[in-house]
């Protein structure tokens, strides 16, 4: 199974999820944004699967962080270049695997889209 890991190491949820993926012996790739960036094609096709509300973390503190006119009017188009700009306002980890993707860590949503 091929699996595409995206996130910052330093996040504890990416932490946790990586712990819960080697415990289970499941291979993948980690792509680190910090450091590779984040690919606009790749946010849009995550928003169209998963929804703009799933993959955008309005809850951190980037996101609160940035000027009142980037988070007014969020379209899909607005939200994946506001991503692509600033990594840390995705939803961590992302993970593409043959089945989907997965938006965030829920361990019994993982465990059946991957084992």
């Amino acid at each position: 199974m091929a699996i595409e890991f995206y996130g910052i190491p330093n996040c504890d949820t990416v932490k946790k999820a990586r712990v819960w993926l080697d415990a289970k012996g499941i291979a993948y790739t980690f792509h680190d944004y910090k450091k590779e960036g984040a690919d606009p094609e790749k946010l849009a096709a995550w928003i169209d699967a998963a929804g703009l509300d799933k993959v955008l973390n309005r809850a951190g503190t980037t996101f609160r962080k940035l000027p009142d006119a980037d988070k007014a009017d969020l379209d899909a188009e607005k939200a994946t270049a506001l991503m692509a700009a600033n990594p840390s306002v995705i939803k961590r980890p992302v993970v593409e695997h043959p089945g989907g993707i997965l938006v965030g860590f829920k361990e019994p949503e993982w465990a059946a889209a991957l084992a």
